[in-house]
């Protein structure tokens, strides 16, 4: 059993996945959804503080960096991700004003693909918000999605849909 926490710790620290890919895995792995709520929330923030920190400075670093003809993907993939984390914080800015914090919090907090952690982390760096007010805001984004999350599991939106 404790491997199955493990995979869904881990499954949870993945970009993308993040735990609205996690809390479903441990529901087919017939994990308690309680502490697999838990479990997956603690995955999904260990990147983020890395993420505020590091990654704005790596993905410039990468998309500036003159690759060899045969690595020349490597540097168009960090100017997509570039791309997207800078849509991501213009779009939270323009809807935000004066309430980025809800805002980022909102946006972490819906579970829909490219709207995790690590994106509002990475849009957050963007926006050079406080990395408290970030982590934060990020945190209670993630615990909002992943009650959907485990609502939609339990299949509570069954009945609605």
């Amino acid at each position: 059993m404790f491997i199955k926490y493990l995979i869904v710790f881990f499954v949870s620290m993945l970009p993308i996945i993040e735990l609205r890919g996690a809390i479903p895995i441990s529901q087919g792995m017939n994990l308690p959804l309680i502490p697999s709520y838990i479990v997956a929330v603690i995955g999904n923030m260990v990147p983020v503080p890395f993420i505020y920190m590091f990654a704005r400075r790596i993905i410039k670093w990468g998309s500036k960096k003159k690759w060899p003809k045969s690595l020349n993907f490597v540097s168009k993939f960090f100017k997509w991700i570039d791309k997207k984390g800078e849509k991501a914080g213009e779009k939270l800015q323009k809807s935000a004003g004066n309430g980025l914090f809800i805002a980022l919090m909102l946006f972490v907090g819906i579970p829909l693909p490219g709207t995790g952690a690590w994106t509002g982390t990475l849009a957050a760096s963007i926006l050079d918000m406080k990395f408290k007010e970030s982590v934060i805001a990020v945190m209670l984004g993630v615990i909002i999605a992943g009650i959907i999350m485990a609502l939609i599991s339990f299949g509570i939106f069954d009945i609605i849909l």
